[in-house]
């Protein structure tokens, strides 16, 4: 694998983003590839004596390869656990592009593979006439798209496929997340995205789990990385 990026993005917020993007990292770690998570905007984070701090971000600097800086990791922390641009209203920032491109650069110099996570869904508005889209738009990402596996997740995942190709990026498949163990016509449904998404599927996961034990369900991921 030579140095590359992917940019995941979900269905909605509470889909299992984070986890599933673990998981990726410790699928590319499992397979030889030096990896990296990060968090380009997060809200809903705490003060510590370090500075703001975001689960998400801590969980993806904990899957990474070595030591990754927690700047780099998550350049745009906001406290209040809102949208993102209303979260920057409240700090008093306004979000743009290139701190968080700085901080990419020095990622992507440094790893194999960064795995970007978006926030919320596809279409979260960051700053007035910016929004999570624009960062792999932008970065000229490939896409793996987060299907939390729920009632309503059919439609909520073809718009949002439909979305990021009329956006011009490339979707290079999808992973399923099973949140919902008490979903009733599982695998029909899986069988139905599988059906009305071009892109493929590149894994499913089961419900619970640490990501370390779930990375093993997305080795066709690696593949599509590769």
């Amino acid at each position: 694998m030579t140095h590359s990026a992917v940019f995941i993005a979900g269905t909605d917020t509470g889909i299992g983003k984070t986890h599933a993007s673990c998981a990726l990292l410790h699928a590319l770690r499992a397979a030889g590839h030096e990896s990296c998570g990060m968090k380009p905007v997060a809200s809903g984070c705490a003060s510590t004596a370090q500075g703001l701090r975001n689960d998400d971000a801590l969980a993806l600097q904990a899957a990474s390869s070595g030591s990754p800086a927690y700047a780099s990791i998550n350049p745009v922390a906001l406290r209040d656990p809102l949208s993102p641009h209303l979260a920057a209203v409240h700090d008093g920032i306004t979000i743009s592009l290139s701190p968080m491109r700085a901080a990419f650069d020095q990622l992507a110099a440094k790893y194999e593979c960064v795995v970007v996570e978006g926030v919320g869904g596809w279409r979260v508005p960051l700053a007035p006439l910016l929004f999570a889209s624009d960062i792999p738009m932008q970065w000229q990402l490939p896409v793996i798209l987060v299907i939390g596996v729920r009632l309503g997740c059919i439609n909520h995942a073809l718009l949002t496929a439909r979305a990021i190709e009329a956006d011009g990026c490339r979707l290079l498949g999808w992973i399923g997340n099973r949140i919902d163990p008490a979903m009733d016509a599982q695998e029909e449904n899986l069988a139905t995205l599988r059906d009305l998404i071009s892109a493929p599927c590149l894994g499913v996961l089961p419900h619970g789990g640490l990501p370390e034990d779930v990375a093993i369900h997305l080795r066709e991921a690696i593949a599509a990385l590769d």
